[in-house]
């Protein structure tokens, strides 16, 4: 029973996490993108497929504030919504 009460032996190390923290935005820098979102939540019963052009909204600015580390929007699952290169919209528009 000695064994079971020695807690000593093992140590805790504490990591930041793997991307960083998300300050909070005290200053309320992104606080209009915020609403935005949350508003479209609410009128589309919270189902954030529907939300997904204000969500990306709110993480460009938060990014852009540096309230969040920058991350490529298509690592973020934002890749359909990204503009199309020119040439590519040429191709669709003749």
């Amino acid at each position: 029973m000695s064994t079971a009460m020695n807690f000593g032996t093992k140590s805790f190390r504490p990591r930041a996490p793997d991307k960083g923290s998300f300050p909070l935005d005290h200053f309320g820098e992104c606080k209009a993108f915020k609403e935005k979102f949350m508003q479209c939540l609410r009128d589309n019963g919270h189902d954030n497929s529907q939300c997904r052009l204000q969500s990306k909204d709110y993480l460009e600015c938060r990014m852009e504030r540096q309230l969040m580390a920058k991350e490529p929007l298509e690592k973020l699952g934002f890749k359909d919504l990204m503009d199309k290169p020119m040439d590519e919209s040429k191709k669709t528009n003749p």
